[in-house]
């Protein structure tokens, strides 16, 4: 029978969610059962915070792995230690003997206030807050437990996105179904919190001779970064469809899209790993090349400090940004930005991808880029992009906003996004 039974490891919730962030203190304890006397070598406790990637590319001879690893903390306690004490030691004894019967420790950190990404896991990489707890003993296997944290960044991405955006595109259809086809897309807002509804009001005028069918499908891009190289995974988070728009007719829809409770948050500050969203609209047209909008779209966690009140009509004019909007002043404790060179390849031109550009991932050290901070925040690093056909046009009229692009590609069928054995959602149209 062994002598040490019941060996676990608890920490105390700070919220009903179970998250932790920048500054926040970890409480908990490391509890273990003695079937007899022990002697114990040492006992510590240590949590830390990681991000890795890996993906492999090729095959036999030309088969090439790539890796990256962030280490952004790493805090150590030892709760018994014998011999010589090291800081932070709670126990010190020339003879760690401990009596049968059951023990528990109580174990304390303060999680650094600097910048870090929020836990995320994906395909070729993740994020991961780790606390473990070990007991050494001589002539004995280590006695080992973790846990995962779940941490949420208080860094948010600052690029004025509380303000509607709007993208318009139209098509002149071809000798079989003649007519021009328009569309005209407005979301509410271009940052969230998860939970929340985006509110998509879509303009179609439908000229030609063909039934149109207007789609609203949100993507998930993840990038990892190493050795120079990149790789991206894309996922749906959610799709919506609307009844179809007869031929010579004109109507306004209205999409509310619910944003998952639980969907990772937008992560733009690991320089190895972002994640990013996509609000892509477009009409489905049968034997026709499906004219789209693409939108950036921001997500924070539940319960994040930043007011994002949709104001002003959808689609209609608003105000200048307000205060404490996104690119407004902001109570972030992280440093001004800084918006440096991307060391990593990128796509040949703005939205090569079919999405707008989104923010180049986060610099290590002091080069950070594209969060909010204490002072005024500066203009938005999105520049302008221009169209990629002559036939699409994209507007936003207000100056925060970062601005929308269209790609001339063919996008996925419809069969690859909405399988028969999952049928979409259907709306009514006004």
């Amino acid at each position: 029978m062994p002598s040490t039974k019941d060996f676990s490891l608890v920490y105390d919730a700070l919220n009903s969610a179970g998250t932790f962030s920048e500054g926040d203190t970890l409480t908990g304890k490391v509890i273990f059962t003695l079937g007899k006397d022990t002697k114990v070598k040492n006992l510590f406790v240590k949590v830390k915070g990681d991000a890795n990637v890996r993906w492999t590319e090729g095959s036999g001879d030309d088969q090439t792995t790539y890796s990256a690893h962030r280490r952004y903390f790493k805090l150590k306690q030892y709760l018994i230690q014998q011999g010589k004490p090291r800081e932070a030691t709670i126990l010190s004894l020339a003879d760690t003997t401990l009596p049968k019967g059951v023990h528990r420790f109580n174990f304390r950190f303060k999680i650094p206030m600097s910048d870090m990404p929020s836990s995320f896991k994906g395909i070729h990489g993740k994020i991961v807050y780790m606390l473990e707890a070990k007991l050494s003993r001589s002539w004995h296997m280590d006695k080992t437990v973790q846990t995962e944290l779940n941490f949420v960044s208080r860094s948010y991405p600052s690029t004025g996105q509380q303000m509607p955006q709007v993208g318009s595109v139209g098509k002149e259809l071809g000798l079989i179904s003649k007519g021009m086809v328009q569309m005209t897309a407005t979301i509410d807002r271009g940052a969230c919190f998860s939970g929340e509804t985006v509110t998509v009001v879509v303009k179609v005028n439908n000229s030609s001779s063909k039934k149109v069918t207007p789609k609203f499908i949100l993507n998930q891009k993840v990038v990892y970064y190493a050795k120079g190289s990149t790789n991206s995974s894309k996922k749906t988070v959610c799709a919506m469809m609307a009844d179809a728009i007869a031929p010579k007719t004109e109507k306004t829809l209205t999409c509310p899209m619910k944003i998952p409770l639980n969907q990772a948050q937008t992560i733009n500050n690991c320089d190895i790993l972002t994640v990013n969203y996509y609000l892509k609209v477009y009409l489905d047209i049968s034997f026709a090349f499906d004219p789209e909008v693409n939108f950036l779209l921001v997500i924070l966690p539940p319960g994040a400090t930043v007011p994002l009140q949709p104001f002003g009509a959808v689609g209609g004019a608003v105000g200048p940004n307000p205060p404490g909007a996104f690119g407004g002043p902001s109570n972030s404790d992280f440093p001004p930005p800084f918006v440096p060179a991307v060391p990593y390849p990128v796509p040949p031109g703005p939205g090569a991808d079919g999405y707008p550009a989104a923010p180049g991932p986060a610099q290590p050290s002091h080069m950070r880029g594209g969060y909010s901070n204490q002072m005024p925040q500066p203009a938005s690093s999105y520049g302008p992009l221009a169209p990629a056909v002559p036939s699409q046009s994209v507007h936003n009229p207000f100056p925060s906003a970062p601005p929308v692009f269209q790609q001339g590609e063919a996008p996925p069928s419809y069969v690859s996004i909405f399988p028969t054995s999952n049928e979409p959602h259907t709306l009514s149209n006004t």
